[in-house]
């Protein structure tokens, strides 16, 4: 009997065959010549590989106005991912420069991307990192490409110093009560009515807890629409802008490399502007606050670091999350008295959170309790207690390292019982101290 063969065609025998290869492409400044170039380079790619009939497109990947010297730029991780999970068999880019300027990251990348068998190709060098020599040609370029990076840098710090002796910020300042177009300094006046009302308010004697606790009350946002906070109330106070000046080079960037900023103090010289713009408080109100400040921070000398405790970063609010903080009050007395406050409380306010204050005393009495000492002992406390947390005003849950929870409950003693006659006397003293130096 004749046999019969015929021939199986196979299935996408071509798609089989086809190496899976992607673009990648940056630029390092989000100007129009720039972002012009990233998008030729886009098209480029693109087309690229569209046309090789042995290739399959697998995306084209880029990042704007991102420098080359870090590995955190959202396109490269996401082409890092999607080798991984085996999506692309070819990375072609441009450039070593465009890939990376950082010798051990290009490095670091290529090795991961090599160990996958992924090949990256560099045009302009003619570099396939699957070559046997590929590796050692990348080490010595890349250096290159990093020396190149180091004096772009330095010529950029170079330009920079230039405009700052000459009194120019080299970048826009967005800060509340003005809005800056090139250089030029506008007052927004509902604005500038807060900035006066805060001097206003500090010189007056209230702190920056309190003003910004008004501020919130009064439903006043931030220039950024977000919440005042501590920090933004005293930068504001100390800001000499208010008073019409610019002050330059008030941080600067430590390396090319990291790309981290620090403030300046005292490592390059800062460049004071006066009279720079218009001026939203008076030169002797703004200096009036400057001697204020430095009054109040003098008070506070030798105070700080002393709220440091076993119990720091135990105590844990449940209506907010937040950590509660160690609080001494009447600091100068024999008699003061360390508490645990909420800082959410004492930051915001009894409308983001009601928590109560927890006197030390009391807390230490409720972990004697918990732990079956007739003393206060750290060392016992770190071994046995894991966290404490506050779930209501006057109930105390303590949560052990053995997998175990005790839950406490306190109450306040009356202040006939705490306020003693001794501790009135000193009460008017301090009160006393306290007029004499107002």
């Amino acid at each position: 009997m004749e046999r019969i063969i015929t021939r199986v065609p196979v299935q996408n025998s071509q798609a089989l065959r086809l190496t899976k290869v992607a673009g990648y492409a940056r630029v390092s400044s989000d100007k129009d010549a720039m972002l012009h170039s990233l998008a030729a380079q886009v098209e480029y790619y693109q087309k690229l590989i569209l046309e090789n009939s042995e290739w399959m497109y697998a995306g084209m990947y880029a990042d704007e106005a991102l420098t080359g010297t870090k590995r955190n730029r959202p396109a490269f991780q996401r082409m890092l991912c999607d080798c991984r999970e085996g999506k692309i068999d070819r990375i072609i880019t441009k450039s070593i420069s465009r890939f990376a300027r950082n010798t051990l990251d290009l490095l670091d990348a290529v090795r991961e991307l090599r160990a996958m068998d992924v090949d990256v190709y560099f045009e302009e060098q003619n570099i396939h990192t699957t070559d046997g020599d590929g590796e050692l040609l990348l080490t010595i370029l890349s250096s290159f490409a990093q020396e190149e990076s180091l004096s772009a840098s330095e010529n950029q710090k170079w330009r920079i110093q230039k405009n700052y002796r000459e009194g120019k910020p080299v970048t826009t300042i967005w800060i509340y009560g003005y809005r800056c177009h090139k250089e030029i300094y506008t007052v927004i006046p509902e604005e500038a009515d807060v900035v006066q009302m805060i001097f206003t308010d500090y010189l007056s004697g209230l702190g920056k807890n309190a003003i910004m606790r008004k501020l919130t009350a009064l439903n006043i946002p931030t220039r950024t629409g977000g919440r005042w906070t501590e920090t933004s109330v005293m930068q504001m106070l100390r800001n000499e802008k208010y008073a019409g000046h610019l002050l330059l080079q008030k941080v600067f960037i430590t390396d090319h490399i990291t790309k981290q900023t620090k403030q300046n103090r005292g490592v390059l010289p800062k460049y004071m502007v006066k009279d720079h713009h218009e001026a939203i408080i008076d030169a002797d109100i703004f200096e009036a606050v400057q001697r204020e400040i430095a009054i109040r921070s003098s008070r506070t000398k030798g105070k700080q670091g002393n709220n440091a405790s076993v119990f720091t970063g135990m105590i844990r609010c449940l209506r907010c999350g937040s950590h509660f903080h160690r609080k001494v009050a009447n600091g100068g007395s024999k008699y003061a008295r360390q508490t645990w406050a909420c800082p959410t409380y004492i930051n915001r306010g009894k409308h983001f959170c009601n928590a109560k204050r927890i006197p030390e005393d009391i807390l230490i009495v409720q972990c004697c309790e918990v732990l079956g000492l007739p003393a206060f002992d750290e060392d016992a406390f770190r071994k046995t207690v894991a966290e404490i947390l506050v779930p209501a005003d006057g109930q105390l849950l303590f949560k052990l390292r053995n997998g175990t929870e005790k839950h406490t409950i306190w109450q306040h003693p009356s202040r006939s019982e705490s306020w003693t006659d001794e501790k009135k006397a000193e009460a008017r003293v301090a009160a006393g101290k306290r007029n004499a130096h107002a």
